[in-house]
């Protein structure tokens, strides 16, 4: 039970838990604004509100505000950490900013890791392989049509056919590797890398690139991980980044390439949250730029996944959701074809064992869920 006198964070991202599971373990009474407003997100947090939007467009941003003020009424709080939703919307993180101070990254540094031309170029003067990208489609060869600011993968696609101009719409080379992510706390240009873990796709019809899942730790040599941390300590030295974040690379075995950095606390936050809550203050104290001496020791090896409604499932009014899911939605709740059911969790003593427990685990909450009265 976090003490009433704990301080309070605000907390804001399309999908709120995992934040509000890291703030209360280091001690923080949780206040979120998600899109969501899950059973185990509202248990974590002292106070929530579910605010409207979309995943591809983000929040409406008057009711994030509004909701943002009302959970901050009568509080003193601490400022706003934020996840997903906001790394195309500078203007609302300015907002964000002005009424309640961002605990992260400010609205101009997640600009300049989101515009892909601006990041490319800090790419080269990191010396940090980085795919070639164009504003123009390609007549040839193999690219990927994506969005700046997008993210989950919901937004990317093979560049196989003619498209229409339209803002924002880039083009990045297609590079082979193992899709490889590196958590990290930045602090006055200088950082220390966390943890590598492996990432993996959970395709959908026209969304070839859907987040699946990841697991800790990736299976890399000490060589090539040695090589990726150095890559993400010359990038960050060459930005302002701050807080908690995470890089996704390309890895293969003679090189990478860095495909982007999520300027925020990002997917794997689930496996590398720490039992005693030392990660979220890692993430305050490095926003003041302080980064820890040592970072935390995981026992065993950790797995996450997103679990995807196939068809639209309605959730009975009783469902027993299992200790190993997390994001659980509400009974009676409809989930549309496509969209999230949960998140699945494991642990187990390597990584290879922690992925195949958490991908039996997601068929089993599926086929729970779809065949429900």
């Amino acid at each position: 039970m976090t003490p009433t006198d704990a301080p309070a964070v605000l907390i804001a991202a399309l999908s709120g838990r995992a934040l509000a599971a890291c703030a209360r373990r280091g001690g923080y009474r949780p206040l979120v604004a998600d899109m969501f407003g899950d059973l185990d997100t509202r248990d974590l947090a002292e106070a929530s509100e579910t605010v409207p939007g979309s995943l591809t467009r983000g929040f409406a941003k008057g009711a994030l505000l509004a909701a943002l003020d009302r959970l901050a009424g009568g509080r003193r709080v601490l400022g706003v950490v934020v996840g997903s939703g906001f790394e195309d919307r500078p203007a609302l993180l300015r907002s964000i900013a002005a009424r309640h101070g961002l605990l992260g990254n400010q609205a101009a540094v997640v600009t300049a890791m989101k515009d892909p031309f601006r990041f490319a170029e800090t790419c080269a003067l990191a010396d940090v392989p980085h795919p070639e990208v164009r504003r123009d489609q390609p007549a040839d060869g193999n690219w990927l049509r994506k969005r700046a600011g997008g993210s989950g993968g919901m937004h990317i696609a093979a560049s196989t056919r003619r498209a229409a101009p339209r803002r924002g719409r880039y083009f990045q080379r297609q590079v082979a590797g193992q899709p490889i992510s590196a958590a990290f706390l930045a602090a006055g240009g200088r950082c220390r890398v966390l943890g590598l873990s492996r990432q993996w796709a959970d395709p959908a019809p026209r969304r070839p690139f859907r987040y699946g899942g990841s697991s800790r730790p990736a299976p890399l040599s000490a060589a090539r991980a040695a090589d990726i941390s150095g890559a993400v300590e010359r990038l960050v030295s060459h930005t302002g980044l701050c807080g908690l974040n995470s890089a996704d690379f390309l890895v293969r075995e003679d090189g990478f390439d860095l495909l982007e950095v999520n300027p925020r606390p990002g997917a794997t936050l689930d496996i590398f949250a720490d039992s005693e809550g030392a990660l979220f203050r890692m993430h305050l104290d490095a926003c003041a730029g302080v980064l820890p001496d040592a970072i935390p020791r995981w026992p065993q090896a950790a797995a996450a996944a997103f679990v995807y409604a196939p068809a639209g499932i309605t959730l009975p009014a009783i469902f027993p959701w299992p200790h190993w899911t997390a994001d659980r939605q509400a009974p009676g709740s409809f989930v549309p074809r496509g969209a999230p059911l949960c998140t699945v969790l494991a642990e187990a003593p390597d990584a290879a064992a922690a992925e195949r427990l958490v991908r039996l685990r997601a068929a089993d909450i599926l086929a729970h869920a779809e065949g429900a009265p």
